[in-house]
């Protein structure tokens, strides 16, 4: 009887410790690592992007909720709420930050940590605003990718010159809290004078201002507008199409979604691209790399779109030459 007492006592005690077992094992194995995202807008602006920031994180062997976290901190478009949440994903102690939308997002994260690494998308020079030393050796802890936006305003005024060649006057509207905007502008009047051409610099901080702008333009008597690059911008771009319908303003965009939405013409870098290599920056980053040996990239891939219905609306015709290296035309 008494050995019969032992055995079973025996195998109770075996049968709690291997329960144990698994709880053991789980306290030993180390946590997940956790990565920032700091974006410019909304969550619902970000849709796209935030998936080919996922599909990235994947190519470098992590998926969120399995191996990885992700913090997501969102100023809807409130430039001045960067910081402190910037400041909370510093206290928060992830691994490493993803400063997206913007020059503002980066340069927020660069003043809320000088140890955690941040992997930025940018469209303005990320030598120029301070964020890495060059392109091809960033140096100290900030990487990331670069849209090449202030060039392209040049850019954008040429497609814009190219389908109304009469045109003596272009506007260019920039929100003036958006860190490259003057530079933007400045660019884009500099391409404008090399073509005979003057420019109408008008500026909008709020979507209140928005209208005022558009009515300048119109007394001005532009004859196009040129839609400066701003996350602000790109979250209200409803607000935008519409009063470019209302007034009757050939415009060009910059971003493809603009004439997806309704706007004339388009080109801009990939957004969904550049998105999927900073998740990829931010793995690799994750297994030890140091962003100061990763360079700063450049977009590969640009996309003009041109909204034919928009341009009947508008009683224009695109010239063959402007059809025929558009990448997509939307009829």
């Amino acid at each position: 009887m008494a050995i019969h007492i032992r055995r079973r006592e025996f195998i109770v005690t075996l049968g709690g410790a291997a329960a144990a077992w698994p709880l053991a094992a789980r306290a030993q194995q180390p946590a997940m690592p956790i990565v920032g995202f700091l974006g410019t807008t909304t969550p619902d602006d970000f849709m796209d992007r935030v998936a080919a920031f996922r599909e990235g994180l994947k190519d470098s062997g992590y998926v969120e909720g399995r191996n990885v976290l992700v913090e997501y901190r969102w100023p809807e478009g409130h430039y001045d709420r960067l910081p402190s949440l910037a400041a909370d994903l510093v206290r928060r102690q992830v691994a490493v930050i993803a400063a997206t939308g913007g020059e503002p997002s980066a340069l927020a994260a660069k003043a809320a940590t000088t140890t955690i690494p941040i992997v930025f998308s940018i469209g303005g020079d990320p030598v120029r605003v301070g964020l890495v030393a060059s392109l091809s050796r960033p140096g100290g802890t900030i990487t990331g990718v670069h849209y090449f936006q202030p060039d392209l305003g040049a850019k954008r005024l040429g497609l814009l010159h190219e389908l109304l060649p009469q045109a003596t006057v272009i506007g260019i509207l920039v929100n003036p809290t958006f860190t490259d905007a003057e530079a933007e502008a400045r660019d884009a009047t500099q391409a404008a004078t090399l073509l005979g051409l003057q420019t109408q610099i008008v500026r909008a901080r709020t979507v209140d201002e928005f209208s005022t702008a558009f009515a300048t333009l119109t007394q001005q008597k532009v004859a196009g507008l040129v839609l400066g690059n701003d996350a602000f911008f790109f979250r209200e771009r409803q607000q935008l199409l519409a009063l470019a319908a209302r007034y009757d303003m050939p415009a060009i965009y910059s971003w493809r979604e603009f004439a997806l939405d309704g706007g004339l013409m388009s080109y801009a870098p990939s957004l969904t691209q550049g998105y999927r290599q900073v998740g990829i920056y931010v793995g690799r980053i994750l297994k030890g790399e140091k962003p100061a040996d990763l360079p700063v990239l450049q977009p590969t891939k640009f996309e003009f779109v041109i909204n034919l219905k928009t341009a009947k609306t508008l009683g224009l015709t695109f010239p063959p030459g402007l059809l025929a290296i558009a990448d997509e035309v939307i009829e």
